[in-house]
């Protein structure tokens, strides 16, 4: 038999209206009452039932998150940041794959789940500004990533020019003298074009040349594209005393197919990625990577969205993430090894 509010009331002696106040955590109830109330809660197994909760405020209690690969690492700790960051708000997460498709994010962005969605967080690869400037939904957008449209929506993205000067940085003050970054896409991606900014600045700034033999260009960015564009660099006959990843998978990649070619790793190739998923933490050789805040980004979403759907969101604005550079054992080498 399910326990209502008038069960708690009763068990507490108080009024159904003190009950409920305590249930959505307003915060004029004492101490001591919502202490009193939670007991009853507890002794009653009361559950308060959240799609109610949420359709007389007229809305569902779900966010849709949509992106364009599933089976990317990062994108997996990503969703598991939104899914986490919705839950302290009593709300479920949708989860769309788009493939990175334009047509998919186009149909995604438009709202064919609008009646069923408060919000949608939106991390697209392929849509183009007219897309977006077009969007005549009301649903709350927020988008991810990189990619810059100039346009009325909150956007949540880290710095990737800084973020690949800092890996650059590192390698550099190793003593690595020719840097090879994997991971420029012939589809002028913008995120990787930003990567590949950051890398020419920084070897600039150090007076090294960024020598554009040393960039490969890749369809994808999964394991099997680093390991391609690795193989393309040495069989040019180059030999790289570092390389830059586009993102970890490429530099997990790469770094099987030094160790195929005989060539250790940092010994011979540092190596830095881009993302720290955590299969790079756990490898043979453990990956110096750029670690975006996952968790701040999925809070800053989730909070994005809700504060659009409250009366006091402020103008939409883009919100730098944090991030760090974790070195591991692909650039620093092995603890006490010589």
């Amino acid at each position: 038999m399910r326990v209502s509010l008038k069960d708690v009331a009763a068990h507490a002696g108080v009024s159904i209206k003190t009950v409920s106040n305590v249930v959505n955590n307003y915060q004029h109830v004492t101490p001591a009452m919502r202490e009193r109330v939670q007991r009853s809660i507890d002794a009653l197994g009361y559950q308060p039932n959240l799609a109610a909760r949420h359709l007389r405020k007229g809305r569902t209690g779900i966010i849709a998150l949509a992106l364009p690969e599933l089976g990317n690492p990062y994108f997996a700790e990503l969703t598991a940041s939104v899914i986490d960051a919705a839950s302290q708000h009593d709300y479920i997460v949708l989860l769309d794959h788009t493939g990175g498709s334009r047509d998919q994010e186009l149909l995604v962005s438009q709202g064919f789940r609008a009646r069923v969605i408060d919000g949608l967080i939106l991390s697209p690869i392929e849509l183009r500004t007219e897309d977006l400037r077009d969007r005549d939904q009301d649903v709350p957008l927020v988008l991810l990533g990189e990619r810059d449209y100039d346009l009325p929506y909150d956007h949540i993205a880290i710095d990737n020019v800084a973020a690949a000067r800092d890996a650059v940085r590192h390698l550099v003050a190793l003593g690595r003298r020719e840097v090879a970054f994997i991971g420029a896409r012939r589809d002028r991606s913008e995120p990787a074009q930003l990567r590949v900014r950051g890398w020419r600045e920084e070897l600039t700034a150090a007076g090294l040349p960024a020598d554009e033999g040393l960039v490969a260009a890749v369809d994808g960015w999964g394991h099997a594209d680093g390991a391609r564009a690795m193989r393309h660099i040495l069989d040019s006959g180059r030999r790289p005393d570092a390389v830059f990843a586009y993102n970890d998978p490429m530099a997990i990649g790469a770094m099987r197919v030094l160790h195929e070619r005989g060539l250790r790793v940092p010994e011979d190739i540092a190596v830095v990625g881009f993302d720290d998923v955590i299969e790079g933490r756990f490898g043979a050789v453990t990956l110096t990577s750029v670690s975006p805040d996952k968790a701040a980004i999925g809070r800053l979403a989730v909070e994005s969205v809700l504060a659009r759907l409250g009366n006091d969101a402020p103008e939409p604005r883009r919100i730098w993430a944090d991030y760090q550079l974790v070195e591991r054992e692909s650039t620093l080498g092995r603890p006490g090894a010589s």
